[in-house]
């Protein structure tokens, strides 16, 4: 059985309605009106207990709604949703001891008092065995590097600390479901490659289902085999990360630079020029034609150094939504 699937989770928020002046004003609220706005719409997918999925889209694409429906923290207003056996917003309590939502610009510590005092309240919820709690406390400080701030009031945790502390205490119950959203939001690059190295470390040892939500594109590279996108709450597309850049990145990138300058003209016959300044350029090639197009730009050009890159994931994602199909796209 899948650790979710969801089949035609639609949600709509209805929000009041009122023409502008005081005699609209005073009218509304005699007679409220309503207008429905579609916030996720038909949305099918389906996710292995272990995998690691990336759950991407713009700013307002449904992503944190079809989270919060995930976790029964919103009803839908159709459809049906399958979560570790469950329907999630029953709430039932053991379904909720079973996963964890994490959001980076969310916070589940006590403010005032040490991240150690938020833990106890957990194994208490949670009623974890003081052995396991010992145990699952002991290792997720060792692989956090978090003995130095557990007895540190929150408030005065740096924000990589307290973000560090958050994903502690969201998985002290060991919940074979996390969902994230953007859990790197605001860090520093050390402090995103720590956390994304704990991301894995978790799905290794306990072979959890995760959901992440990022729009940093480092965090979805190195974690993420496989991505759904979303786009104004529909399915864009499902499928591995590497196929969606080759469906939507057919060139690939070869930067040049020269011991002189050389012509636009003759470079534009290796490829597509898309940055130019004398010495140095910056070419689209054709996905297939890399290598040929880079032994002709050594033979007969006065290269200094070349190097050949995939398209930047962000520009991928740009593209994927720019040329967004009216219909979702099937699992690829």
């Amino acid at each position: 059985m899948p650790a979710i699937e969801i089949s035609d989770l639609t949600k709509e928020f209805r929000v009041p309605e009122k023409n502008p002046g005081l005699w609209n004003a005073a009218k509304s609220l005699l007679r409220r009106r309503f207008r429905a706005i579609p916030a996720v719409t038909g949305l099918n997918f389906s996710i292995q207990e272990g995998e690691l999925v990336g759950f991407l889209g713009a700013n307002g694409a449904g992503k944190t709604t079809t989270l919060k429906m995930l976790s029964g923290l919103l009803h839908p207003s159709s459809g049906t949703a399958n979560v570790l056996g469950y329907t999630p917003w029953q709430r039932r309590t053991a379904f909720q001891k079973q996963f964890s939502l994490v959001m980076g610009h969310r916070t589940q510590l006590w403010w005032e008092l040490p991240a150690q005092e938020t833990f106890r309240l957990n194994q208490e919820i949670y009623e974890i065995p003081d052995a396991q709690y010992r145990a699952t406390v002991e290792e997720l400080v060792e692989l956090l590097e978090l003995r130095d701030c557990m007895s540190i009031p929150v408030k005065k945790l740096s924000l990589g600390q307290r973000m560090k502390a958050e994903l502690a205490v969201s998985i002290l119950h060991r919940p074979k479901l996390l969902l994230l959203d953007e859990p790197t939001l605001g860090l520093d690059v050390v402090m995103q490659k720590k956390i994304r190295q704990f991301i894995l470390e978790y799905n290794r040892r306990y072979r959890a289902t995760i959901l992440l939500t990022s729009h940093n594109m480092d965090d979805v590279v190195e974690l993420c085999p496989r991505v759904i996108l979303i786009d104004h709450g529909r399915l864009l597309y499902d499928g591995s990360l590497r196929q969606v850049v080759e469906r939507y990145a057919p060139h690939k990138v070869i930067r040049a630079d020269f011991n002189e300058a050389v012509s636009p003209v003759e470079l534009a016959r290796i490829g597509r020029i898309a940055q130019y300044q004398g010495t140095r350029a910056v070419l689209e090639v054709p996905r297939g034609e890399v290598s040929p197009r880079a032994a002709d730009l050594l033979t007969h050009f006065p290269v200094a150094d070349l190097t050949i890159e995939e398209t930047p994931i962000q520009e991928v994602v740009r593209r994927l939504f720019t040329q967004a199909p009216s219909k979702a796209a099937p699992r690829g």
